[in-house]
């Protein structure tokens, strides 16, 4: 018996296919050690813990945290759309953005129960979700001003759970830019899931930031799931940069003819936290190309996880894949497990893939050492250095500042740590 499985249950209302897919991921449990997708994120601690659903009461919030984020806006506090705090003015022509139910969001008119059988979150998901972002880009249209999804955790009296369904679609020939902010009112011990389809038609292209900013004693479970079109161009840019327990597994289908994706992140495990990425690229068709650029950081007893797998396909002749995975270890107590995977199945491709764990360089550390820094200030030169080559793929000056600001601020608190 799971006391978590039992508590997210017993908040659910209905029945039909929901109900049928909620009781079998109850039957099976969450996965144990032997899951090769799992072993190295133990859930023993986590499926003892109760959460408690969520109301329709917007928790209270200090609006000054929304000061960095500029409409056009939707907002989410404890899985909740905020219509006070969301701001769609300037929304450009050719765009729709809106709060709506879960099947809107799973993109079709009923639910999608569909059995990830690698992912029991995103299972929990399906049946549990009743609201999400749904953005919908018309063809030729071009968004350069970023529009801004924000989920906002806050203090409560419990400890509560909640699901969110998303879904993106940008037409052919259009192009978008989003900033996606997973951030924190108040510590909080708050369990959220959310799962995100996004679709691009032929010709189209998007350039996504997510910052994953959550509350120390948080846990978060996020899936993406991108479908791209001929001649579509997915670029993006994951900063993990807190909760307790956080993983997100990115899927990514390049299913059209020269189809591109450039997907990087940033990984910065401190105090006690684990982070965990899973990446899933496959080269359905020809000529397709990822580019995947990921650096890790590993402080105080923090963990840090990373699978980076890529496959490509029999017929995908023609593909370039490459992955890079570089990790620093700041002190004895962290630990960082990286896993990259190439399989393939075509002819005629170009592959690479590559990780490593390493320390500091001490000739660096003397080098700065010897030019009068103190050992600390050195220390953070370096780390900066190390996790700041992911950013490049943001093309907004404006973003990419506010994003390095960010990073930057994470990384003061996580060298001290080390």
């Amino acid at each position: 018996m799971s006391a978590l499985l039992d508590s997210l249950a017993a908040s659910f209302e209905g029945g039909g296919a929901r109900k049928t897919a909620l009781d079998a991921v109850v039957r099976e449990g969450l996965p144990g050690p032997r899951s090769e997708a799992w072993k190295y994120t133990p859930l023993r601690a986590l499926e003892r813990r109760t959460f408690g659903p969520v109301d329709d009461a917007i928790a209270a919030f200090d609006p000054a945290l929304l000061a960095g984020v500029p409409a056009p806006r939707l907002v989410f506090v404890n899985g909740v759309h905020d219509a006070a705090q969301s701001d769609l003015q300037g929304l450009p022509i050719g765009v729709t953005l809106a709060a709506e139910c879960a099947s809107a969001a799973a993109g079709d008119t009923g639910v999608d129960t569909r059995n990830h059988s690698d992912d029991v979150f995103a299972n929990l998901n399906a049946a549990l979700a009743h609201a999400g972002a749904v953005l919908r880009v018309d063809s030729g249209a071009s968004v350069e001003t970023p529009l801004h999804l924000v989920f906002i955790g806050a203090p409560s009296d419990t400890d509560r759970a909640w699901h969110l369904r998303h879904a993106i679609e940008v037409g052919e020939g259009a192009s978008l830019v989003l900033a996606e902010h997973h951030i924190a009112a108040g510590e909080h011990r708050h369990l959220d899931t959310a799962t995100l389809s996004l679709r691009l038609a032929p010709r189209a292209r998007l350039r996504h930031a997510r910052v994953h900013d959550a509350a120390a004693g948080a846990t978060s479970f996020l899936r993406t799931d991108a479908v791209l079109a001929e001649d579509a161009e997915y670029r993006r840019l994951d900063l993990e940069l807190g909760a307790a327990l956080s993983r997100h597994e990115l899927n990514v289908r390049l299913e059209g003819d020269r189809a591109r994706l450039v997907a990087n992140g940033v990984l910065l495990a401190t105090g006690k936290r684990h982070l965990d990425t899973r990446l899933g690229v496959e080269h359905v068709a020809r000529d397709t190309a990822c580019d995947l650029t990921w650096r890790g950081i590993g402080a105080g007893r923090g963990r840090a996880v990373f699978h980076g797998g890529i496959t490509i396909h029999e017929g995908a002749d023609g593909s370039d894949a490459n992955l890079s995975n570089k990790n620093l270890l700041l002190s004895e107590g962290a630990e960082i497990d990286t896993q990259p995977v190439l399989v393939i199945h075509a002819d005629e491709v170009k592959a690479a893939h590559g990780a490593t764990v390493g320390q500091l360089d001490p000739t660096a550390m003397f080098y700065l050492r010897s030019r009068g820094l103190p050992e600390m200030d050195a220390r953070r030169v370096l780390t900066v250095a190390f996790v700041r080559e992911p950013l490049r793929v943001v093309a907004s000056d404006a973003l990419r500042a506010t994003l390095e600001a960010r990073l930057d601020a994470a990384l003061s608190s996580l060298v001290g740590d080390a």
